[in-house]
């Protein structure tokens, strides 16, 4: 058992150590997954935006919302803004979205290209082999009326209907007329040539023209996924339904003072860090020298996580994380009560170790539950800092659970023996 514990031990150790060097800016893992730190750590801008949905029908308005949020970040990431953080917030009846642009400072033409309107339109594509190229038509997104994602019913696959207004209907039944095969094909074994789909300029997707389509409706199909069809969709309705924004709150943070605060918010972890620590020991002695180890190599692989998922770090996730780290040592507390009740009974070591981890489990368990149902609330119904706060709440308790309950138990597994002494509060 002894053995088995030690390679396991082991193991994570090599863990901690490997995410010690991973999150380590200056080593490796900073040139191919850089840290994304938010707004307030390196300063930038943050730009709120008004959506005008007055002309947009009442089920449609999410699906447009959506739509346009995705423009924006796909805009701003061609415009070579790092790492955008684009995300939507109700101000009462008012949708509105919000762009965070780390590290910049003059977005004057990031804002112009934000503020114009998608532009959705279909191109021919024309040529032989690859000197291939797709050529504009006068059907564009103005000439939509909205889209909706359903499914095939005989496959269930999904798929992507259009509709077109009157005038659009026109032009899209002679742009397939001249598109499709000469001998069409029920089927569709015989396709046609390629019409691309195109959204601010760029490929959405190339269906082949099996027929010509008359009616005003159109049927898009190809190898994509139901949330893959939903963002086509999305798409479609924001070029097809155009929701006029407008600029009405504009903050720039100094990176001089995103600097500062990332300075402080370090200092503080580590203070409290050490705290923590001294307080272990001087309360536990040996076994609280395991709790700080135990407490180093939480800190290093729930470091590693934040950065290899990667989460976005703001002042509020710092926070949030530096909550756990004196939240860690919580079951520690719990299992060390227990083991020292178990050794005033006269009981050997590994014994009292195995009752002690048993009978604190569920109030372990019970309180670190309570805490995980509070940070998903916090995050699925608040929105900008708050999320970043209990976001890393989460990651935080959950790999604290495991460093308590399983580094721990290891520790004491492999280094208590049978004669062991917990300090008391008395020192005795």
């Amino acid at each position: 058992m002894r053995k088995r514990s030690g390679l396991f031990l082991f193991l994570i150790v090599l863990a901690s150590v490997a995410a010690g060097v991973f999150v380590y800016p200056k080593f490796l893992g900073a040139k191919w997954r850089p840290w994304r730190l938010g707004l307030d750590l390196v300063g930038g801008s943050h730009l709120v935006y008004s959506v005008d949905l007055s002309r947009v029908a009442g089920g449609d308005r999410d699906s447009v919302v959506n739509g346009l949020r995705d423009v924006i970040e796909r805009r701003v990431n061609l415009f070579g803004v790092s790492e955008p953080q684009v995300f939507t917030a109700k101000s009462g009846n008012e949708s509105q979205l919000v762009v965070e642009l780390a590290g910049v400072q003059n977005v004057k033409d990031a804002i112009a290209e934000i503020g114009t309107t998608p532009l959705l339109d279909f191109r021919e594509l024309q040529g032989e082999g690859t000197s291939t190229v797709f050529v504009p038509t006068k059907l564009t997104g103005q000439y939509v009326k909205g889209a909706q994602l359903n499914f095939d019913s005989t496959t269930q696959a999904p798929q992507v209907s259009i509709a077109f207004t009157d005038a659009g209907s026109k032009i899209f039944e002679d742009l397939t007329a001249r598109l499709a095969p000469p001998n069409p094909d029920p089927q569709c074994v015989n396709k046609g040539k390629t019409l691309g789909v195109f959204l601010d300029n760029q490929l959405v997707e190339a269906p082949a023209v099996c027929d010509k389509i008359s009616g005003g409706n159109a049927v898009i199909t190809g190898k994509f996924t139901i949330e893959q069809a939903r963002l086509l969709v999305e798409r479609f309705n924001a070029g097809a339904l155009p929701a006029p924004i407008t600029l009405i709150d504009q903050l720039t943070v100094s990176p001089t003072l995103g600097a500062d605060s990332f300075r402080k918010a370090i200092v503080a972890g580590v203070v409290g860090t050490l705290l923590v620590i001294i307080f272990m020991i001087g309360y536990y002695g040996l076994f609280g020298v395991f709790a700080a180890v135990a407490l180093c190599m939480y800190i290093a692989l729930t470091l590693g996580v934040f950065k290899l998922v990667p989460i976005t770090l703001t002042l509020a996730g710092l926070a949030g994380f530096i909550l756990t780290i004196g939240m860690a040592v919580d079951a520690n507390i719990l299992i060390f009560e227990r083991i020292k009740e178990e050794l005033k009974k006269g009981i050997s070591g590994t014994a009292a170790i195995q009752e002690g981890f048993r009978r604190a489990w569920p109030s372990i368990r019970d309180s670190n539950t309570s805490t995980i149902i509070t940070a998903v609330i916090l995050y699925f119904f608040t929105s900008s800092f708050v999320r970043g706060f209990a976001l890393t709440l989460l990651f935080g308790v959950l790999v604290s659970m495991f460093s308590a309950i399983t580094t721990t138990r290891l520790l004491l597994r492999v280094f208590v023996k049978d004669s062991v002494k917990i300090k008391n509060q008395n020192g005795k």
